[in-house]
């Protein structure tokens, strides 16, 4: 753009986030993403709106383009061949990311930064390449949450600019979300029905989750104080998304144990959420002799202490049993430190089918004919001529053949990975080991622990970094943390850790599952921000990000500064 002309303010503030973004000026180079999800929320939507206004335009020198949230072309419709050609050269098509970040002002990319409508004239463009065109860009929302799906953008040549350009782009964005809205109200309108419906019917506290709603009735709100909800709220993750009915029971800090009951609620065959009605089951009081310490064991939130419990009770009877759980949650570990604390006087061996593969079953024999009690671990992993044999040398003991007073366990994944039917039958009891994220008040009590068992005795943490630490959803449970707590004392042997201290993964509070990529992202934001003491002008700068990518970023991953 000629210097002598005024520039307008938003394209001003555009060029400068691109020049803070590092952005070439000269030529664009957006990102290639090789996989497109065609089956989302907006491209079920636009299609109709796409393929209308593609008939009406076709052969016209304008070009229809859609893209997601992030600015990565998903369609791109019209357009003379003429026009097709030069959008061809600048990667303006299918796959390519044209985030402001990436090219510079534009259409889209600017768009999704101001989070509203904008025209781009063809000398407004940061990158001199792209100036031969001009492109309108309107944002489509999410009727709901209000977060951006994408960006209908309408592209021609610089010479045919004109403001009827952002008209035609702002009625197209409306006309996808009307449908994103009749799509959303449809699915919607039936989990409300069934969460009212529920709501009259049970006279209980009632929860409902959508991929973009959850609520929770009144009654819950009064009878659940705020530490309980915060532990019903994530229990309900182990049912979203869930296809069929399912009952589960859970612990609640305050020593309640809910039943909760998960109803799957379908429009045609797209699942809207569920419906979870719960029901207290308060336990009888239990003194503290009921709940005996258990050396080896760390925890004494009402979850730990009624898996413990559990377990004590069988263990008790020399009952055989199998210990289910997420990977890390401590299935093993609370295994042998119930057993030796009931039979303190017995041999315990533990054989995993990973270790000594075909060998297991010689060792197994061996363990029980010299008196040893038994733990298979990884259970699941049994095949062949192995499981075969496991089942008949089981069966010898249980008819006194073998070691008849032996007691014998299982650990498996919390799936339910399948075991075979003969062997399952020898174990009438199953135990589940709850993941951490159910009982994170046990975690100061868990850090003080796995730094001792690790030989560590300097070493402190600072009040708000193990609220950080409570705050996590930790997806490898106590294996997890116990890698987080090596990482910090690799650092530092000793002081008092603070929040700069942890590890990146442990400075984000997001709860989704992030792809390698969005990991590796958020890692080096939260090292650009330690490393400028949390200004994010300067941390956005030396990642090559614009101010208001890196704000963007950080109330995505939930990252605390």
């Amino acid at each position: 753009m000629d210097a002598a002309l005024p520039v307008r303010d938003p394209i001003r503030v555009s060029w400068e986030r691109s020049h803070a973004s590092q952005v070439d000026i000269d030529r664009p180079a957006p990102t290639y993403f090789d996989r497109i999800d065609r089956e989302t929320t907006l491209m079920r939507a636009a299609r109709p709106v796409i393929d209308a206004l593609s008939s009406e335009l076709h052969n016209e020198p304008v070009c229809i383009i859609l893209t997601d949230g992030k600015g990565v072309v998903l369609d791109r419709r019209g357009g003379d061949p003429a026009l097709l050609r030069r959008l061809d050269s600048v990667d303006l098509a299918p796959g390519f990311q044209y985030a402001e970040s990436e090219v510079g002002t534009n259409g889209i990319g600017t768009a999704l930064e101001v989070g509203g409508p904008i025209l781009v004239h063809g000398a407004e463009h940061y990158n001199g390449k792209l100036r031969m065109f001009s492109c309108a860009g309107a944002t489509i929302t999410h009727p709901i949450t209000g977060g951006l799906l994408g960006v209908l953008d309408i592209t021609t040549q610089a010479r045919n600019s004109n403001s009827i350009l952002l008209s035609f782009a702002k009625l197209a964005a409306r006309r996808i979300h009307d449908r994103v809205v009749e799509e959303a109200n449809a699915l919607d309108h039936a989990l409300l029905s069934d969460y009212y419906a529920a709501c009259r019917h049970s006279g209980g506290p009632v929860l409902a989750l959508g991929d973009e709603v959850f609520m929770m009735n009144a009654y819950a709100q009064a009878r659940f104080d705020a530490i309980d909800q915060a532990a019903l709220i994530d229990r309900t993750r182990d049912a979203r998304g869930g296809t069929k009915p399912v009952v589960f029971m859970t612990d609640l800090p305050s020593g309640t144990t809910a039943r909760m009951a998960y109803r799957p609620t379908f429009v045609g065959d797209t699942l809207a959420g569920g419906v979870i009605q719960i029901k207290e089951q308060r336990p009888p009081a239990r003194s503290a002799a009921r709940f005996p310490l258990v050396p080896g064991t760390t925890g004494t939130s009402a979850v730990w202490q009624h898996v413990t419990q559990e377990l004590l009770d069988a263990c008790s009877r020399s009952e055989w049993l199998i210990a289910d759980g997420e990977p890390g949650a401590g299935k093993l570990s609370l295994l042998r430190a119930v057993r030796r604390h009931v039979a303190p006087s017995r041999r315990l061996a533990v054989l995993d089918p990973e270790v000594t593969g075909d060998d297991l079953l010689a060792e197994a024999r061996a363990e029980l004919e010299s008196g040893a009690d038994l733990i298979i671990r990884r259970a699941h992993l049994l095949t062949g001529e192995v499981l075969d044999g496991l089942t008949e040398l089981l069966q010898n003991v249980r008819d006194g053949a073998i070691a008849g007073d032996a007691w014998v366990a299982l650990t498996r994944p919390a799936d339910r990975s399948e075991i075979a039917g003969r062997l399952l039958a020898f174990f009438p009891r199953t135990v589940e080991v709850p993941p951490l994220r159910h009982h994170l008040e046990d975690i100061p009590a868990l850090v003080r622990s796995l730094l001792a068992k690790s030989g560590i005795s300097g070493l402190t943490f600072s009040t708000t970094t193990m609220n950080q630490l409570m705050r996590l959803p930790w997806a490898g449970n106590i294996t997890h943390l116990r890698a987080v707590l090596t990482a910090v004392a690799r650092r530092r042997r000793s002081g008092v850790v603070e929040l700069a201290d942890l590890p990146p993964e442990c400075r984000a509070t997001t709860r989704r599952q992030l792809t390698p990529i969005e990991a590796l992202e958020r890692d080096a934001i939260v090292d650009a921000l330690s490393m400028y003491d949390g200004e994010k002008q300067a941390a956005a700068a030396a990642l090559g990000m614009s101010r208001a990518t890196i704000y963007r970023k950080i109330r995505e991953y939930g990252i605390v500064t």
